[in-house]
């Protein structure tokens, strides 16, 4: 996955993560599945990408916590069944502990 450009506001190589919305999170599934990006939508899931198996659910973990400097509990990475709910998922951990 690329590195964010310091240059062009920040990213992991400046130590900000920008928060992650849902083309960011297409985006690092569509890679990591090897779909093109616009066949990943909201409502994806298991059921409607091929090769998104239990392996590829744990790469795609690894993948999101590298992309977006985010940890998920064994709950959460069990729940993270569609693009839309790993997106709110990504965007609650993102947020600031009040």
């Amino acid at each position: 996955m690329p590195l964010l450009d310091p240059a062009h506001g920040g990213g992991r190589r400046a130590g900000v993560t920008p928060p992650a919305g849902l083309d960011d999170v297409r985006r690092v599934l569509a890679d990591v599945f090897g779909v093109d990006p616009g066949r990943v939508g909201p409502d994806s899931s298991p059921d409607t990408i091929e090769g998104w198996d239990s392996v590829q659910h744990m790469n795609m973990v690894i993948a999101l916590e590298q992309e977006f400097a985010v940890r998920f509990t064994p709950e959460e990475i069990e729940e993270a069944v569609s693009v839309a709910a790993i997106a709110e998922l990504v965007r609650r951990k993102q947020q600031p502990a009040r």
